[in-house]
């Protein structure tokens, strides 16, 4: 790497666990979605996973309440659960919450 290079940023890697079409799983997806719209140079690697259709996922990565956010990378391990609504929050476990907006 050439000096005055910044490294690059680590991308995010999320899985959110939902169930089904309930009304707390599509504000959740609807809520990560929006937020995540506001970095559009954020490399985000995101895996929406329906425990309904495959229960084995959330009980493999211990998911006992949907909706269910859990940030892999960068590391550590983060996990937030509910709507997503709380910006502040939902910022803090992505580790944004010292960015601006690009």
């Amino acid at each position: 790497m050439s000096r005055g290079t910044p490294a690059p940023k680590p991308a995010l890697r999320l899985e959110l666990y939902i169930a089904g079409e309930s009304p707390n799983s599509v504000a959740a997806v609807r809520n990560l979605r929006s937020l995540l719209e506001r970095y559009p140079s954020l490399s985000v690697d995101l895996t929406i996973l329906d425990v309904l259709e495959d229960p084995r996922a959330g009980a493999a990565a211990s998911v006992l309440i949907t909706p269910m956010m859990i940030r892999r990378a960068p590391p550590p391990e983060r996990r937030i659960f509910g709507t997503l609504r709380d910006t502040a929050a939902l910022l803090s476990v992505l580790g944004l919450q010292d960015a601006g907006r690009e």
